[in-house]
């Protein structure tokens, strides 16, 4: 019996951990951490087993090896492996706290060849780093998006589709099913290095546009079109149902787990037959794509009595009526609006789009959303729904109601409206292709919010790609649009738009570099470090660990 893929450490906490494999076949799967313990049987999605592990009983602040066996023989760690043994790191509270960050990462060789095109993989090499450095390994890795990319396609993940089907029908190269999507998980995440820091490192995930398609619900004509082919649903029910399996059970604890339809009938079949949730599963995602009330991707985490983590489906949940555009639903909003509160030192928000981009491209994607509106009549539409997909004319920027809505929660957060104001309040996020650090402060003129509190340090911090750069013709217009300050005033182009909560300008960057980003939480501060791959002495396959910059808050 072997893994497949895996195994992923998931979810830990001060005394638990969640532990998630794919394996080869149906199998009883056991996970051993010192005296602690867990086992589960695998459930079935369409021919592929999968098994998480919840340990129980482990001891605040440990660091503590495991092992996983699958019907009783050991498949990790792997025999004669040049890595260190994979270890479960408890949370401990008055801990500082550590977390690793990045977006945007794309399935190739580690080769001469593919770093010319894509550069050094900066998950890859931090997972190298830490095998070999020994450094602290962080609380928490959180993916911010683009885990794979469905819509642009290695050459490996192109040699699985030509042998099950034909490319020159729709949906050509892209992904087309839940096999498909199977693969270029385990193209992505099967590399020794990143297999082992996966083992290795709490993770955390949310999606973006690639993990479905470029431009994932852009606008209500966008999901028509997809729609009117047909091959999108086998793809939108075949991309969310492989993340619910792959990224989305693993993000949750066992409380918020077992509030899930689908997992209590893992969690509740006895056997001895595997359960195959393939057909309800199906039907759970395509019923959430076409009705995003009745699911939530977004979750939360208490990291410590330092740390609040909020992750928003930025995505999945917009709203696309005749008169109105909205980020997100009035429910998941009421859920943001209940979880974004002080009593913390520190409040990371995780959404894949930056919630504040740089100053320029903030007042152009505004810009195109007010012609969308219907500023210059139907012809003005029909131009911004061009402009709207060929420049991704799609964060947050461009759904200003939600905008407005979220600032003002974190402007009332920062002001000690919300319990007591955290020292940072930070923006953790992706998508972008650069990297760079924003502080935001209270738009003047806005209501008077001060409170209790002493007033909250308001950041956006991006760190995007891991690895996909930006194409060097695009650079120079990022940086012009990174000068200034953003001061939106309520009207552009002379429609009325919700007054802008904050004002704020780029501190840091951009930077264009395959990066990931750490970040470093204690009382007083934050430690924000972007480091990338270098290749050194031609040695492409173990490239260094080179810190590009550092800033404390």
């Amino acid at each position: 019996m072997s893994l497949v893929l895996g195994p992923l450490l998931r979810h830990v906490d001060a005394d638990s951990a969640t532990v998630w494999v794919e394996t080869a076949s149906a199998a009883a799967v056991v996970v051993r951490a010192g005296a602690a313990s867990g086992h589960a049987r695998t459930f079935a999605v369409h021919g592929h087993h999968y098994a998480l592990v919840e340990v129980t009983g482990l001891e605040p602040g440990s660091a503590t090896a495991y092992t996983v066996e699958v019907e009783g023989e050991q498949v990790w760690p792997e025999t004669g492996s040049s890595y260190p043994p994979p270890r479960i790191h408890t949370l401990q509270p008055g801990r500082p706290l550590r977390l690793a960050y990045g977006s945007c990462r794309v399935s190739a060789p580690h080769d001469e060849e593919s770093h010319a095109r894509f550069g050094v993989d900066a998950l890859r090499t931090y997972g190298l780093h830490l095998a070999d450095e020994h450094e602290v390994v962080p609380d928490l890795l959180l993916l911010l998006g683009d885990q794979v990319y469905a819509d642009e396609t290695s050459e490996a993940m192109r040699a699985f589709i030509s042998s099950r089907r034909d490319p020159d029908r729709p949906p050509g190269w892209e992904l087309r099913d839940y096999e498909e999507y199977a693969e270029i998980y385990r193209l992505a995440w099967s590399d020794p290095a990143t297999r082992w820091l996966l083992s290795t490192v709490p993770s955390a995930m949310i999606f973006d546009d690639h993990d479905i398609r470029d431009d994932w619900n852009i606008s209500a004509s966008w999901r028509r079109d997809m729609w009117a082919t047909d091959w999108w649903r086998d793809r939108i029910v075949g991309g969310l149902g492989a993340y619910w399996v792959h990224q989305h059970l693993g993000n949750l604890d066992a409380a918020s787990r077992a509030q899930d339809p689908l997992w209590r009938q893992v969690a509740d079949h006895e056997g001895p037959d595997e359960l195959d949730l393939s057909a309800a599963l199906d039907e759970l995602v395509e019923r959430a794509d076409k009705q995003p009330t009745t699911f939530r991707w977004s979750f939360a985490r208490q990291l410590d009595d330092q740390a609040r983590l909020v992750v928003v489906d930025s995505r999945a949940a917009r709203v696309f009526e005749e008169q109105r555009r909205s980020m997100v639903d009035d429910e998941e909003m009421d859920w943001l609006d209940r979880q974004l509160r002080g009593d913390v030192d520190h409040l990371l928000i995780g959404t894949s789009l930056p919630f504040l981009l740089s100053p320029g491209l903030h007042h152009v994607e505004a810009a195109v959303e007010v012609v969308n509106g219907g500023l210059l009549g139907r012809h003005g539409r029909r131009a911004g729904e061009w402009l709207r997909r060929a420049l991704d004319i799609e964060h947050w920027a461009a759904f200003q109601e939600g905008f407005a809505q979220v600032g003002s929660m974190v402007r009332e957060v920062a002001a000690g409206r919300r319990g007591r104001a955290p020292v940072t309040i930070t923006f953790l996020s992706g998508d972008v292709h650069h990297s760079y650090l924003v502080e935001a402060e209270p738009a003047p003129g806005g209501p008077d919010l001060e409170g209790p509190g002493t007033a909250s340090r308001i950041l956006q911090a991006v760190c995007s790609p891991m690895r996909n750069p930006l194409p060097r013709a695009v650079r120079a217009g990022v940086r012009v649009a990174a000068r200034g300050r953003a001061r939106p005033t309520g009207r552009m182009l002379g429609r009325r738009v919700p007054p802008s909560p904050l004002h704020w300008r780029m501190t840091h960057g951009p930077w264009f570099e395959n990066l990931l980003a750490t970040l470093e939480a204690s009382p007083d501060g934050l430690r924000l470090t972007w480091s990338t791959g270098v290749v050194v002495d031609d040695d492409h396959q173990r490239p260094r660990w080179q810190q590009v910059a550092r800033v404390d808050v």
